[in-house]
């Protein structure tokens, strides 16, 4: 065997062995990938900041279950779309309530924009309903059709999760990819109108 054979062999190991710990674990922060792609993508439709937090808020489920123990899937009712369509209603009203205290962090990282609760019940159900779209196709535990006790859109495959990974992956890559763009369209529009 040559030493680069004993290498790539070890490298090979490590990569499935972190997509075997990846597909294992119930929440990972790989959701921000689509929520950030999509959210910049229709900034001008969605409420952003309501977009994000709802590709991530169902995941409260499996930490509650985890931290407290409890006889329960990690991905259950609310990962279905009927709790998550109820999980959104509760996320738009909060959000309509807390959005304007946003405003100053938005302000910051130049994402600030008009919103209504049109938007954000717009961005929490699709939010949602995007998220538990991925989470099905990979978890086993998943019955997004509930009260159904079936999961038509598992996939097959030995490692289901690592579809949903590289796609999360390129999605966090394409947003920061917009987010640059942007950030320089703003640079020169307001260097455009300081020279005039």
């Amino acid at each position: 065997m040559r030493p680069h054979d004993a290498i790539r062999r070890k490298y090979a190991i490590s990569i499935l062995a972190l997509i075997f710990l990846l597909d294992c674990m119930p929440l990972t922060p790989f959701h921000l990938g689509p929520g950030l792609l999509i959210g910049l993508l229709l900034f001008s439709y969605i409420d952003f900041p309501t977009f994000l937090i709802a590709s991530v808020v169902v995941d409260v489920e499996p930490i509650v279950v985890l931290a407290f123990d409890l006889d329960y899937p990690l991905h259950g009712f609310f990962h279905s779309f009927l709790g998550g369509t109820l999980v959104a209603f509760l996320l738009a009203a909060v959000m309509s309530r807390v959005r304007e205290s946003l405003s100053p962090l938005l302000s910051f990282f130049k994402v600030e924009h008009k919103s209504s609760f049109k938007s954000i019940l717009m961005a929490s159900l699709s939010g949602i309903y995007i998220h538990i779209l991925l989470d099905s196709r990979m978890h086993r535990d998943i019955r997004p059709f509930y009260p159904l006790d079936f999961n038509p859109l598992l996939s097959g495959s030995t490692l289901p999760g690592l579809g949903v990974y590289m796609l999360c992956f390129w999605c966090f890559i394409g947003a920061a990819v917009i987010y640059m763009i942007r950030l320089f369209l703003i640079w020169r529009r307001k260097r455009k109108t300081n020279e005039e």
